[in-house]
């Protein structure tokens, strides 16, 4: 038997069993009438702490980190991951308690009930519904594509591959919710980390454990002034985006919200953070690293390329199956976020409060798929993709976490003054970002002084425009 068809028979087997295992976890657990959202988005609160953490890894682990941390080939792109256990620390501690509080089903809807008011629930909800669909989505099946076929080293149009993954995976957000979601997630995930820790290690011997002949800007986790990550934005804006991405972030913390009670919620925040911290920061950096002394300087397609030569056909099977959940899994996380955000946040309260859920999440869920696709040649022209998804999610995240932050610390403060912040950040950012950023900063650094003014711009319209004083809180939940 040829090595191809070695990688395409494993390929396919391990692909079918996890979905396998996936349907016989979740069989019997129909979408309840009585409370449809919950169920179809929240699992029916039915997540043990071992799925959400496995769901929160694997959401966020996926060919757009793997492919675009090891396109920068080098180490400082390492300090994302360990400032993520910072933001998940965040998420257990500070956002959580409140979401179950409150019963939250997204995390717009605390600020419907803080704020009393269902337009500002619909702005942001918006705003993230705008993130997953044309930034996140399309960025995952296209870095998804573009390692299968760097890996494989097959002639296909890159869009043959990206259509695949992304009708493959409406289908699991459509007819099996966040259960399925969760429960693949989990699954793909042990046998993603475990198959990226075997690249490692393989990788290592490849170069004989000889880091030499790389230049020491790549090796360093000091970055300068020029380098993608300066070391001084790990003191001001980095901090900021951790509490933004893991903490309001709904594709994130619906999985947190889904489990039976805040405990079971936090031990599996605080087990997907331990993760966070012992293996992804290596997987996300030293193929990349050891790519570069091998091939050059070859950007996004470095780890597609490192995975095909260090791995033996029947193992690259395996691997591909568990890029490909992992594709899956984060791309239908996305869209069944961005669907839960739709029907909770915009239709249920502006067009039918009482929706046939299943139904209409199937219909958004093939509108984003449409969209997500459309957006993919947009990805296939970055440099690089891991930066520019973290610039172009920088025109919302600072905007969005200032309401999240005046709301959850002050009293009597207008939702229209929440709402013209937001507005105003993200035009701020948008200047920062695109037409000018002040004395040269870092867009790192731009973050917190975005956050910063918005803050103080709604706590001023709030005062000057709305005649309200705003009253400090001194807690979280009432």
């Amino acid at each position: 038997m040829s090595g191809s068809l070695i990688q395409l028979v494993v390929f396919l087997f391990i692909t079918a069993l996890i979905g396998l295992l996936t349907y016989l976890k979740c069989r019997g657990h129909g979408h309840s009438t009585a409370n449809e959202n919950k169920e179809y988005f929240l699992a029916g609160g039915g997540l043990s702490w071992i799925f959400v953490a496995g769901s929160i890894t694997l959401t966020n682990l996926s060919t757009d980190q793997l492919v675009g941390m090891n396109g920068n080939q080098m180490a400082l792109l390492a300090w994302w991951e360990f400032a993520a256990v910072i933001g998940l620390i965040i998420l257990a501690k500070v956002f959580l308690p409140v979401y179950y509080h409150y019963k939250c089903t997204t995390t717009t809807e605390l600020l419907e009930l803080r704020y009393n008011n269902k337009h500002i629930r619909a702005i942001i909800g918006l705003l993230f519904f705008l993130g997953s669909s044309l930034i996140f989505m399309p960025a995952v099946i296209y870095s998804g594509s573009l390692f299968m076929i760097n890996m494989f080293n097959v002639d296909l149009p890159l869009m043959y591959v990206a259509t695949a993954f992304a009708l493959i995976g409406a289908l699991y957000a459509i007819f099996g919710g966040l259960r399925a979601v969760a429960v693949s997630d989990t699954y793909s995930g042990v046998l993603l980390l475990t198959m990226a820790i075997v690249v490692v290690v393989l990788a290592l011997f490849a170069i004989d454990f000889d880091f030499s002949g790389i230049p020491k800007e790549r090796l360093t986790l000091i970055g300068d002034n020029d380098s993608p990550l300066p070391w001084h934005t790990l003191l001001t804006g980095m901090i900021f985006i951790q509490a933004f991405y893991w903490g309001t972030n709904q594709v994130i913390t619906q999985r947190a919200m889904a489990a039976p009670n805040l405990k079971e919620a936090q031990k599996g925040v605080y087990a997907a953070a331990v993760i966070r911290f012992i293996v992804v920061p290596s997987i996300i950096v030293i193929p990349g690293i050891i790519s570069y002394k091998l091939y050059g300087d070859i950007n996004d397609a470095a780890y597609g390329t490192i995975v095909g030569d260090v791995l033996p056909s029947w193992l690259s099977g395996v691997f591909a199956a568990a890029l490909a959940a992992a594709v899956l899994t984060t791309y239908n996380s996305n869209l069944n976020s961005a669907t839960a955000l739709y029907v909770c946040d915009i239709h249920e309260a502006y067009f039918q409060k009482k929706p046939n859920v299943a139904r209409l999440s199937g219909v958004v869920t093939a509108i984003l798929t449409v969209v997500s696709l459309l957006m993919v040649p947009i990805y296939a022209q970055a440099e690089s993709i891991i930066n520019l998804l973290q610039q172009l999610w920088g025109l919302i995240s600072m905007p969005v976490l200032s309401i999240f932050v005046v709301g959850l610390l002050f009293n009597n403060v207008n939702a229209k003054a929440g709402i013209l912040a937001v507005i105003f950040g993200v035009a701020l950012y948008s200047f920062f970002s695109f037409v000018h950023a002040p004395f040269g900063l870092h867009y790192i650094h731009l973050m917190p002084i975005t956050l910063g003014c918005c803050i103080a711009l709604a706590l001023l319209l709030n005062k000057v425009v709305f005649k309200q004083s705003a009253q400090w809180r001194g807690r979280l939940i009432d």
